[in-house]
């Protein structure tokens, strides 16, 4: 299943997220896609928002990888940022899957290497036009296309 939305602008892709955000739960794993600018980072503080966790979000693109812990007890957010990363083995090497089961995981440029994260996951293209956004979500396992359902429904 796959269900596509158009984010009319900036806010809009925030919004989206933190509507997304308050829907997570400890264990989730989502891979955001998308070129430069396609509003990924966005998104995530969109995310950030909804979980409660504590900011700023930012492109962990030279740290690739950035822990923020709840405010309301709920699940902390580990933002991961695969562009520089060669392949599934360097992703590896960050130990990801130890705080899988205990935090909300968030890759921008992983697809194709963070699917191995969760038997689960959901996958977020974005693809910018100008201020707006088309975003696809493609689910994948039962509770993701559940939640791809929710949130275009």
């Amino acid at each position: 299943m796959t269900s596509a939305i158009r984010l009319e602008s900036v806010e809009a892709t925030h919004a989206f997220g933190e509507r997304l955000g308050k829907l997570l739960r400890a264990g989730d794993v989502l891979v955001l896609t998308g070129g430069l600018g396609a509003g990924k980072t966005t998104l995530t503080q969109g995310i950030a928002a909804g979980l409660g966790v504590r900011g700023p979000i930012t492109s962990p693109t030279f740290v690739i990888a950035r822990t923020h812990p709840s405010l309301v007890g709920g699940p902390e957010l580990v933002h991961v940022d695969a562009y520089r990363l060669s392949g599934a083995i360097e992703l590896d090497d960050l130990d990801l899957d130890t705080s899988v089961a205990d935090a909300v995981t968030v890759v921008e440029w992983g697809a194709g290497l963070a699917d191995e994260l969760a038997d689960e996951h959901l996958e977020l293209v974005l693809a910018a036009d100008g201020d707006s956004r088309t975003l696809r979500m493609l689910p994948s396992g039962q509770r993701f296309e559940r939640l791809a359902a929710e949130l275009t429904g």
